[in-house]
């Protein structure tokens, strides 16, 4: 039988909301035994709390009952068991400390400084495990001349220049409706985790991971040469057309949008006899790929031209047909119920741990396929608390201790 990537390997999760969350749900889906630590004293993660909540008669706004749990920690915590622990009472340190000495990874995702005031800093419990791994991952570094600044993902997206990447020139900035300067950089955060577990496995050497939100989505930025583009006339916006790639953009046909990527000569002469202007390729405006940017405008004037007059159908079997990439633009209740996508297990649904799934809510999926190794998601989310003291049971803690460490507020 096939085995998870990770199976084997221990992770205490210390973060909370969605970047932190969704680098330990990867790890948790690749097979990793997954131990979320959260606060009691604020009803635990903080997605708990985002509405909407699926309680037994489907989505409300309200949280309607105990048993009731919200759509985000339906996804964020599958794959986890949860213990509840107060990491401001002093008595906490002792439960945490065992948990780490078992444990391969530790991912946090606290504000920078945070950890080192409470005492599980990676300095605190490098030596409780020397081949600890040790993952921090905030808005701007664990390192550096950041102050108490908030790390939200809308004001990473500020800071990163990526909101000036979409809209036409002279448009507000734009705000990317997925929230992804929190979803980079957990990718990154898995990245560099499994980096270093595969290092401490070679070396017996574990160390500290340290990713930055904002570093994270500006590398990404930085991908496209925008300054050096702008320097010899290309606009940094540019809308739905992406002149220097042309044919190239989003175009609206009579009763849809659809979307074509034709940069080659290829691809090109494909939109162009697809168009019905097959005979533009022999002429000096739109014959090679640097003539047809330098034309761009005009170029893109045709191919909108010719959509407006024809059906999503229509558009999309003529480029299709004469072999130029294109593709509907989807919304994204289409997208995520896509069969290619949800066959795969890239898009799965999601399951209350009582009341089960319910119609139209899908979850991320772990995006990769094994020819041998195996993923899964399938676990519900946990109850606040839920596993404490069968984790506890399992470090050697009877009842009594579990019981006063309860009365006395550490769980």
């Amino acid at each position: 039988m096939s085995t998870a990537p990770l199976a084997g390997k221990t992770v205490i999760d210390l973060t909370t909301a969605l970047a932190g969350p969704y680098a330990t749900l990867l790890l948790a889906g690749l097979g990793a035994r997954v131990i979320k630590v959260e606060n009691p004293t604020r009803g635990g993660d903080s997605s708990r709390n985002n509405s909407p909540y699926v309680t037994a008669d489907g989505l409300s706004l309200k949280r309607m009952s105990s048993d009731d749990m919200s759509v985000s920690m339906m996804l964020r915590g599958r794959g986890k068991e949860s213990i509840t622990l107060n990491l401001k009472h002093p008595e906490s340190r002792e439960v945490l400390f065992d948990l780490i000495r078992d444990a391969d990874v530790v991912v946090e995702n606290y504000s920078s400084g945070v950890t080192k005031r409470l005492g599980i800093d990676y300095g605190s419990v490098r030596e409780l495990n020397p081949r600890l791994v040790y993952t921090s991952i905030s808005g701007f570094g664990a390192t550096g001349d950041h102050g108490d600044r908030k790390a939200m993902d809308t004001i990473i997206q500020a800071l990163s220049g990526v909101m000036m990447t979409a809209g036409e020139p002279g448009d507000p900035p734009v705000r990317f409706g997925l929230p992804i300067g929190d979803l980079v950089a957990p990718l990154f955060s898995v990245i560099g985790t499994l980096s270093a577990v595969m290092h401490a496995e070679h070396t017996g050497q574990g160390q500290h991971v340290d990713v930055s939100m904002l570093g994270a989505l500006t590398s990404l930025v930085a991908c496209e040469p925008f300054d050096a583009l702008e320097s010899i006339g290309f606009p940094l916006r540019t809308g739905a057309y992406v002149p220097r790639l042309a044919p190239f953009g989003n175009f609206r046909a009579a009763d849809g949008w659809f979307a074509i990527c034709a940069p080659t000569d290829q691809f090109a002469a494909g939109v162009l006899r697809a168009i019905g202007r097959e005979s533009l390729l022999a002429g000096n405006d739109f014959g090679t790929r640097d003539a047809r940017v330098a034309n761009a405008d005009r170029l893109h004037g045709l191919i909108a031209g010719w959509a407006a007059e024809h059906t999503l159908a229509e558009v999309l079997t003529a480029l299709e047909n004469n072999g130029a990439p294109a593709a509907e633009v989807r919304t994204t209740a289409e997208a995520v119920r896509d069969p290619q996508v949800t066959s795969r297990g890239e898009v799965v649904p999601l399951v209350h741990p009582k009341f089960g799934h319910f119609d139209g809510l899908f979850g991320s999926g772990i995006p990769v396929l094994f020819s041998e190794s195996r993923t899964d998601l399938t676990t519900p989310a946990p109850g606040l608390g839920e596993h404490t003291d069968a984790i506890l049971g399992k470090l050697g803690y009877d009842a009594d201790r579990i019981a006063q460490l309860r009365q006395a507020g550490v769980l």
